[in-house]
């Protein structure tokens, strides 16, 4: 999601101003000491075989108005991640502080505009090229330059179904013949619902196939945010960031890539999503942090940041879980491994 769902507007402060929420955690023998935030609740004793006892939440960065989108860049051994208000896609890496990498990275156009102009989602093609789900300029894109060195040059993939302009997409999963799912919600817009510039009257969720094709897929919910794949493919997973239809989605997948009839796989609003090559489904948002269910959609723990939490992704050897927490970037280590590594 974006911005739009917080509740208070962002101060950003010193982390030490965090009062008992954030301690010093002492990483092994290491001179480098990492400040570390909230708990982990363990509500199944089956966590224990996804998050080890001995792990903490992390805090890599800080000071950021409202972080999303996290991918992991291999080639860059780093974290890019959005920040959406300031329109801006920054990199971490081990050993480094954290780095502005593009900008800008959503609306480019030479108007300035209010609202949530910058990238959300980020993925990563086939090619190792980068995909974004930009708020402000409306559309699915891809950067037209090497990761090494970036400039504000995209191509667009998809910016209209039916020749109507979508909202602002959100997030994006790809299927593994290069076919690009994503969410529709309305957050890009500066007056939500309302705006004059909206086109598309649903919330969609669609299918941008390998040929250049789009297709609606899902127009009955609300607000359709966090989109993943099960690990077979078989599912897709999608999160309504709505409290008034507070629903994780599962559809099935036939073998063309269309959807079958949804079936409510956990009772709760999401935002962004990521799954783990044994099923389960990490979902940021509720209860400020990240809830970790099981495949048959039972709720084991929650890694609780504290703070509103927007998304998540695998990286490193895929067993590290980068979370985007409104100012912050934070990181847990997992035994489990993140699907496609």
């Amino acid at each position: 999601m974006g911005q739009g769902l917080k509740t208070a507007m962002m101060v950003l402060v010193p982390l030490i101003a965090l009062g008992s929420c954030v301690a010093e955690k002492q990483a092994g023998d290491r001179s480098l000491s990492l400040p570390f935030i909230g708990s982990i609740d363990r509500l199944d004793p089956r966590l224990d075989a996804i998050v080890p006892p001995s792990s903490e939440l992390e805090i890599l960065a800080s000071g950021h108005e409202w972080t999303e989108g996290p991918v992991w860049v291999p080639a860059l051994e780093s974290v890019l991640y959005s920040d959406i208000p300031k329109n801006a896609i920054y990199r971490w890496r081990a050993g480094a502080t954290a780095s502005l990498w593009l900008q800008p990275a959503g609306y480019t156009g030479n108007v300035p505009r209010g609202g949530e102009p910058g990238s959300n989602g980020l993925l990563l093609d086939k090619q190792g090229r980068l995909i974004l789900a930009q708020h402000g300029d409306r559309r699915l894109a891809r950067l037209g330059v090497g990761l090494n060195d970036p400039t504000a040059t995209f191509e667009t993939l998809a910016d209209r179904f039916e020749g109507q302009r979508f909202n602002s997409p959100n997030d994006i999963a790809m299927r593994r013949n290069g076919d690009l799912y994503f969410t529709d919600p309305p957050y890009g817009f500066e007056h939500g619902l309302n705006d004059p510039a909206r086109e598309l009257s649903i919330n969609g969720v669609y299918r941008l196939a390998v040929d250049g094709s789009v297709e609606l897929l899902v127009d009955d919910l609300s607000r359709p945010n966090g989109i993943a794949f099960s690990p077979d493919e078989g599912t897709l997973y999608v999160a309504n960031s709505d409290g008034e239809q507070p629903v994780i989605m599962a559809y099935p997948v036939n073998q063309q890539g269309g959807l079958g009839e949804g079936t409510v796989f956990f009772e709760s609003w999401g935002d962004g999503l990521a799954v783990d090559k044994r099923g389960h489904l990490y979902v940021a948002g509720p209860g400020n942090g990240v809830i970790i269910l099981s495949p048959e959609g039972e709720h084991l723990g929650s890694l609780r940041t504290t703070q509103r939490t927007s998304n998540c992704t695998f990286g490193d050897d895929g067993s590290t879980l980068y979370i985007t927490s409104d100012m912050y970037l934070l990181r847990v280590r997992l035994t489990a491994q993140g699907v496609g590594f």
